[in-house]
């Protein structure tokens, strides 16, 4: 079963909570017989911070978030931030589990402003909380244990700008460019899908372009403007490339899906398509309308739903 955003976060932080729990414990342990020396400190952590991989920073605060150690690395001793207050900090302002062991919700750093996380071990000595052992992480450096996650493939409906969708009937479809000549540029698009390795379309409609992604060169796309996308010599200009057979819609979906777009395009003068998208890989569609409503939605289901559906059994 594929999980969610939130789960998938939920996975990684529990990996980095079993990585970090014991051998924190065990450098707030070693630091009991030293607290609150702050050189006896600096010496346990050196000697420590080689238990915990990754790590950026590691350093000893007393229980109202003053630094009372140097701030400890992989490379050595950073004295300047002895007697720092980090009680404002996110990490100081979220609750410390009974167990004495928490892991931060990741936030941006004060240093280089980068999404990082710090965990926290509570010190005891002679049965009292006497302070805290903190681990600063920049999130770059972590392993990333779980999964990859997957987009959700289930519909989804995002609202867009409220004062568009607020004075949606007082404005009517004007003709594009691309309009005018929609055919032969969906003609054009189908055969640059099943022929030439597009693998990703985003076509805009009262723009009167497209932009487009390629098998042969992924990483960057190609916008086509109205004027190549009414020429069918644009497609000498891109490989001929085999359709993938991984590709979830498959080659003789293409056309169907395009040529739906297009009567949602034309349907209604006042709520119609104004851009959209294919991703032969994923399988979703999105449709952005002229209310800024936005769906994702798979190929199956935007090829199952009629005209009706989108704007009403008056159409």
């Amino acid at each position: 079963m594929k999980k969610t955003l939130k789960e998938s976060i939920q996975k990684q932080r529990e990996s980095l909570e079993k990585s970090l729990a014991t051998p924190l414990a065990k450098i707030a342990f070693a630091c009991e017989a030293a607290w609150p020396d702050r050189q006896a400190l600096d010496d346990v952590l050196l000697k420590s911070i080689k238990m915990i991989p990754n790590c950026t920073f590691l350093y000893a605060l007393d229980t109202n978030g003053v630094q009372i150690s140097d701030n400890i690395s992989s490379s050595g001793i950073l004295p300047e931030h002895y007697g720092r207050d980090r009680s404002k900090r996110p990490y100081m302002n979220e609750l410390v589990p009974v167990s004495g062991f928490l892991l931060s919700e990741a936030y941006i750093s004060l240093r280089v402003a980068r999404p990082s996380l710090t965990a926290l071990q509570v010190v005891r000595k002679d049965n009292e909380v006497v302070g805290f052992i903190g681990a600063d992480f920049d999130l770059r450096n972590l392993p990333v244990t779980a999964e990859m996650y997957e987009e959700p493939t289930q519909w989804r409906q995002i609202k867009g700008d409220a004062a568009i969708r607020g004075t949606l009937f007082q404005q009517t479809r004007a003709e594009s460019l691309l309009d005018k000549d929609i055919d032969q540029a969906m003609s054009i698009l189908e055969e640059l899908a099943v022929a030439h390795g597009m693998f990703q379309l985003v076509l805009h409609f009262s723009s009167s372009r497209a932009t487009i992604w390629l098998m042969h060169d992924p990483y960057r796309y190609h916008i086509l403007q109205a004027e190549e996308l009414s020429d069918p010599d644009i497609c000498l200009a891109y490989p001929i490339h085999d359709y993938p057979e991984d590709a979830i819609i498959p080659a003789d979906a293409i056309k169907t899906i395009l040529d739906n777009m297009k009567q949602l395009r034309f349907t209604d003068e006042n709520i119609y398509l104004r851009s959209s998208s294919i991703n032969i890989f994923n399988g979703m569609i999105s449709l952005t309308f002229s209310c800024d409503g936005s769906h994702y939605m798979p190929y199956k289901e935007f090829i199952d739903k009629n005209i009706s559906f989108w704007v009403g059994s008056s159409a």
